[in-house]
């Protein structure tokens, strides 16, 4: 293990040039939510309901892949890593307005009859197929004991509060080092991440079925906890080196960062690319090759309208599996892409634009028209889909930014800096 380099190159960054940004990104986000707010006059509540629920999943997918990327880091004892991890550090800050923002979406269970604005187990007297209701439903009943509202509530604020408490415990020992250089810090995040990985992987898995999996409950996959994490740390992995490329060009990263940190990150990029692809083939294989309705109707709504006809979700799916896969994957397989930031730069934003993409072909065609069919890509629906996106991504900037100016840059006298400031491959 190296000594501390308590002589760095990296001062706090200035907070004047910080707040500027982080005031745009507040204003940016209460308008993404205002306008959002207007698709209830106009769309209504239902469909505004879940577009909310595609940002609010997009943005915690990106905060639990940065938890879980600084947990990896740690039980690891990574080295490269070090000069980035404070940027993942900060954007943890983002937890607690993503609990919040949750708000309107957790109401759903006290809405009475209306309670099927999005989960439609959520009300036992609602109509399902053949005339039954949710409460006399087979398979609602196996899964009851799970799918049932105190469970949600539970799960859901339960898992905001781990997550906030890790992210807390982490933070707390990262930035109290820069001051004190005490090894105890490091040992204490080593054993918060010893607890945390079981912890985070399985309430992600919880969060995934409780907010995406069940809008169809009557669906079965066992690889959906597993899908969910990938999207997560290859959402966090492309938003860290949007802000490598951007800490570099203001020049905050002179003289810290290079070419093979950004190889570095580009790798892992390129993995989590092949393990996204290896998961999702494994999920639509399996069950194309089982033949289970029970698990075959999920894909069908996502490609056929009632009479047979292709529906717009079909294209989507197409543009997932060329762009969430072919493209990143060849892209990244180049040494010179990797390394050229306003490159991988530009990958990373592609990545983001088709997880979003991907949480849209998750989560949008679970509404249905009188036919059964899946409401069209295509519609007006997108409009405050973006604009749920916009709004929760607008806090989350905020958050980072706001907590950005009280740290140092980077962890000086984290005993892994020197190797990570002459990190080679």
């Amino acid at each position: 293990m190296s000594s501390p380099a308590a002589t760095a190159p990296a001062a706090f960054p200035a907070e004047s040039a910080a707040a500027p940004a982080a005031t745009k990104a507040l204003v940016i986000g209460a308008v993404g939510i205002a306008l959002t707010l207007v698709g209830l006059l106009v769309s209504g509540t239902k469909v505004v309901a879940y577009s909310w629920l595609v940002g609010m999943t997009f943005w915690t997918a990106i905060a639990i892949g940065m938890l879980m990327l600084c947990l990896i880091h740690h039980i690891f004892d990574a080295s490269w890593s070090t000069v980035i991890r404070r940027q993942f550090e900060h954007g943890l800050s983002a937890f607690k307005w993503l609990a919040l923002l949750f708000l309107p979406l957790a109401i759903t269970p006290f809405l009475g009859h209306n309670a099927d604005l999005v989960w439609p187990w959520m009300d036992l007297t609602n109509e399902i197929h053949g005339g039954h209701t949710v409460g006399h439903d087979p398979l609602y009943l196996k899964k009851s004991a799970f799918l049932n509202s105190n469970a949600f509530l539970i799960g859901t604020f339960g898992s905001f509060l781990l997550w906030m408490w890790l992210a807390a415990r982490l933070r707390k020992a990262s930035f109290t080092q820069d001051k004190d250089g005490d090894l105890k810090w490091t040992f204490m995040n080593r054993k918060t991440a010893a607890f945390g990985l079981p912890i985070g992987a399985f309430s992600l898995t919880a969060i995934a079925i409780f907010w995406v999996k069940s809008l169809e409950y009557h669906w079965f996959s066992t690889m959906y906890g597993v899908w969910f994490f990938a999207n997560c740390v290859r959402g966090a992995l492309s938003v860290g080196v949007i802000i490598m490329v951007w800490l570099a060009a203001r020049g905050d990263y002179k003289g810290i960062l290079n070419k093979n940190h950004y190889h570095s990150i580009g790798m892992l990029m390129l993995a989590f690319t092949v393990f996204w692809a290896y998961v999702t083939f494994s999920q639509y294989f399996l069950i194309w090759n089982a033949n289970v309705p029970e698990e075959t109707f999920w894909y069908n709504l996502r490609e056929l309208n009632h009479d047979g006809s292709t529906n717009q979700w079909w294209y989507v799916g197409l543009a997932l599996l060329f762009g969430h896969f072919f493209l990143p994957f060849f892209f990244l397989l180049s040494y010179r892409f990797k390394v050229t930031p306003h490159i991988i730069r530009r990958i990373a934003f592609w990545i983001l634009g088709v997880i979003l993409l991907d949480m849209c072909y998750n989560i949008l065609p679970a509404m249905k028209d009188s036919h059964e069919d899946s409401l069209p890509f295509l519609s007006l629906n997108l409009v405050w889909t973006l604009t749920s996106v916009v709004g929760v991504g607008g806090i989350c900037v905020w958050s980072y930014l706001r907590s950005f100016p009280t740290a140092k840059l980077i962890p000086i006298r984290d005993p892994r800096i020197g190797e990570s400031l002459t990190h080679h491959e």
